[in-house]
């Protein structure tokens, strides 16, 4: 068993440095496509060199940033079949239906049309080079699409059917895999990386002020920067509430993890900052909180639109204990009742493989009938006790509050960039307060990204696929030596590609500072 801990253990941290990792690449390419097309748009109907200057610049960035991209999210497809062969097994073809549409048909796309961005200038007509780097973009984005519609599979498992004779689920619908939780999930992660292209372009801009090198090429960029960032931001917000929806709806747990909530109320408030007690267990009389700020009504108005609204918490949960829409408290299934019937679930389906090795219809057909009964619990059935299933508070709890204040403070930030980009002209030069801010800005909306995916990852354990596969039942019959040895070599290489990023995206930037992209039209 100490074995099976340390192999699930260490499996989970490799998979989580690898999507660490590489989502640092991912919506910086996704943000950047845009502004990139956004400025070649510009070019294109001013036919002013300025816009072109502007446009070849930050394409080279995006380039830069696209090709680590790649490298890494290629690593962490492989690392489901090395890694986490049950998982691969059970999900079937309903998890690799998107992965093979992504790699396809979406990532041929992109590469296509990113290599007429880059080698089709003076080669191909203006118009099907703005063509080109638009589809890159689009291309980006559906890349996103079916990595996220396969990710949301995981949080909320729908179109599908248990095959007991395969012992993996089989599609049955695949337009079921389109939920409101994949569709807010592409959205809030699409947007969120304009977002955070625009704070980039904003930082990187502000490094060529405070230079006082290019400066009517940086306000442009950052006017353009700004704008896709701020549209980003507002959105991001928009789809981050519909995703909040959802996640009441199919998730109540991670919820109540997000809000570190163990008994809920009707007219539940929202903590808008505060310190969940480590100590705190589900069946305790401990206090939640060692301090909170709260917002009157603000879970409930978050997670049903409705401030009288009842929100579970941790022990309500775990208890079985939810409020109708009518007011009336109800008892649903306890997570003490649904590790009983997960373990019912799991001997149906012994029972039945007993019974297909025997030819025996009658016992396979009555086996299937009590396995169909309590599958939805098949997951629960891993567990010794309810504590099991509780995903871990306190890191949930805290990364979502640094999502939400970097958020709101970006979203300040960029509107006040904007206003000083379109004072009087030299207004914004003179702001070093703003150039300095603007520049250290930069790594903390990374920190806000990928707060907001480990709220996601983290407060949905302990699962692979919600209530059907835990994460120890997911991994694959290899030696923990070996992930640790996997681990170490993934963590030298990564890093050795974010160094190699960074450098040449800051010698790029270097570079070009040196050369006049100040044009004059006239």
């Amino acid at each position: 068993m100490e074995e099976m801990n340390s192999l699930v253990d260490w499996s989970r941290l490799q998979f989580a440095i690898t999507a660490i990792y590489h989502w640092l690449f991912v919506p910086l390419t996704l943000g950047l496509s845009v502004i990139v097309a956004v400025m070649e748009t510009i070019y294109y109907k001013t036919r002013e060199e300025k816009w072109l200057a502007c446009t070849k610049f930050w394409m080279t960035l995006f380039g830069i940033n696209f090709a680590i991209g790649v490298a890494t999210g290629l690593i962490l497809e492989f690392e489901f079949g090395t890694n986490w062969s049950n998982y691969s097994w059970f999900v079937g073809d309903i998890f690799g239906a998107p992965l093979a549409i992504e790699g396809i048909f979406a990532f041929f796309i992109e590469a296509t049309f990113v290599a007429v961005m880059f080698f089709g200038w003076n080669k191909v007509s203006k118009g099907f080079h703005l063509t080109a780097t638009w589809l890159t973009a689009f291309g980006a984005s559906l890349s996103a699409l079916w990595i996220l519609v396969a990710n949301a599979w995981m949080q909320y498992p729908v179109g599908m059917e248990f095959d007991p004779a395969q012992m993996r689920n089989v599609m049955d619908d695949f337009w079921a895999l389109f939920s409101g939780v994949a569709i807010n999930k592409f959205f809030h992660a699409v947007f969120s990386g304009w977002a955070l292209a625009g704070v980039f372009v904003i930082g990187v801009s502000c490094w060529f002020l405070y230079k006082k090198r290019n400066v009517e090429f940086a306000i442009r960029s950052i006017k353009t920067g700004g704008w896709v960032g701020l549209i980003g931001m507002l959105l991001t917000m928009w789809t981050g509430d519909g995703s909040a929806v959802e996640v009441a709806r199919t998730q109540p747990m991670k919820l109540a993890a997000m809000e570190g909530l163990y008994h809920g109320q009707k007219g539940q408030s929202l903590v808008g900052f505060g310190i969940v007690n480590p100590e705190k267990n589900w069946d305790d009389a401990e206090a939640e909180y060692l301090f909170k700020f709260d917002i009157p009504y603000g879970l409930s108005i978050l997670a049903r639109h409705d401030y009288e609204a009842f929100v579970p918490g941790i022990s309500d949960i775990v208890k079985g204990i939810n409020i109708n829409e009518a007011g009336d408290t109800i008892n649903t299934v306890s997570y003490a009742e649904r590790i009983e019937r997960g373990k019912l679930a799991q001997q149906a389906l012994r029972d039945y493989d007993t019974a297909l090795k025997a030819n025996d219809e009658a016992a396979m057909a009555e086996a299937k009938q009590r396995l169909q009964q309590d599958y939805k619990f098949f997951g629960y059935g891993y567990f010794d006790s309810v504590e099991e299933a509780i995903p871990p508070v306190g890191l949930t709890f805290t990364m979502f509050r640094i999502m939400v204040i970097l958020g709101s403070y970006f979203l300040l930030f960029i509107i006040v960039a904007l206003i000083l980009a379109y004072r009087k002209p030299g207004t914004i030069t003179r702001q070093k307060w703003l150039q300095w801010v603007a520049m250290i800005s930069v790594p903390f909306m990374w920190l806000c990204s990928q707060a907001g995916w480990a709220v996601a990852e983290v407060g949905r354990q302990p699962w692979t696929v919600q209530d059907l596969l835990p994460t120890k039942a997911a991994v694959s019959a290899v030696s923990s030596s070996s992930v640790i040895i996997t681990f170490w070599m993934f963590c030298l290489i990564f890093t050795a590609l974010l160094i190699a990023e960074v450098s040449i995206m800051v010698k790029t930037t270097m570079k070009e500072s040196k050369k006049n992209l100040e044009i004059d039209n006239h």
